[in-house]
């Protein structure tokens, strides 16, 4: 059994909108994925619905067994970790140390544990040198960092990163590739949404194309992203290795170095 499985889901808005529905998926320990989509197409109420935030309206979702309908959402995010794509909804506390050891000191653990967490999960955000630091005196795109590392220092086996990617320029994109490599090494399943379908190409093997509130495809970046109806279905561009190997008259590359391979 997947430690994450979505059966038959689907989920409406007291409003009466349907975000998503019919989605079957699952997930194992040590995965690594993207969720792909034009806005509207039901990615991040899909992550909500792991995470417990949204319980489904039809359907069930299990985390490690258990029907998270008779969950709480705390209990649910024990397992499954969120990490929203407005760092500002979830920065609360008055320096980037307290911010990421709340969770820890929530659950009093003993303060030299809650240390050597909170230096660890720093060092691999790259936060160890702010740490006394206001998290509001860093720029919005590195206090993403701090709440992905509030994320990570909790342990869940289940990491959900909604839109990381976004305002950050190319160093703290290889820094986030880098965290994820490592936390799949580490076994911890992460789920990524994203628009930037250059990072998609590069860092995931399997990625999942969520249209119309349905999943439309579950496979690799090699297949994906050069099945063209099904770009065009949901309004996708391919990334611009794939443009422009298409252009040169080469199929199926996803990279630059298997471009160079080829041409050379």
């Amino acid at each position: 059994m997947s430690f994450l499985q979505l059966k038959n889901v689907s989920y409406t808005y007291p409003n009466g909108f349907e975000a998503v529905k019919n989605l079957n998926l699952e997930f194992d320990l040590g995965e690594s994925v993207a969720i792909i989509g034009q806005n509207g197409a039901g990615k991040t109420t899909a992550v909500k619905l792991m995470n417990g935030l949204l319980k489904p309206t039809k359907g069930e979702v299990l985390v490690e067994g258990n029907v998270t309908a008779r969950m709480t959402t705390a209990q649910t995010s024990r397992l499954v970790g969120y990490v929203f794509q407005n760092p500002d909804e979830q920065i609360f506390q008055e320096t980037i140390y307290k911010e990421i050891a709340y969770g820890l000191v929530s659950k009093k653990l003993p303060t030299q544990t809650i240390q050597e967490k909170v230096k660890k999960a720093a060092a691999l955000c790259g936060l160890s040198e702010v740490l006394q630091e206001h998290p509001y005196n860093l720029p919005y795109s590195k206090r993403k960092f701090v709440t992905i590392a509030a994320v990570i220092v909790m342990d869940t086996p289940v990491i959900i990163l909604d839109e990381p990617t976004a305002g950050q320029d190319r160093e703290s994109t290889e820094l986030l590739a880098d965290i994820i490599t490592y936390l799949s090494k580490e076994n911890k399943t992460v789920i990524t949404i994203t628009h930037d379908m250059e990072f998609v190409a590069q860092q995931f093997k399997r990625v999942i194309v969520l249209t119309d509130k349905e999943k439309q495809q579950d496979a690799s970046p090699e297949i994906i992203f050069w099945d063209f109806p099904l770009l065009k279905k949901a309004n996708l561009k391919q990334p611009y290795i794939c443009q422009l190997a298409d252009r040169l008259g080469f199929k199926d590359i996803i990279t630059i170095n298997e471009l160079i391979e080829r041409v050379f």
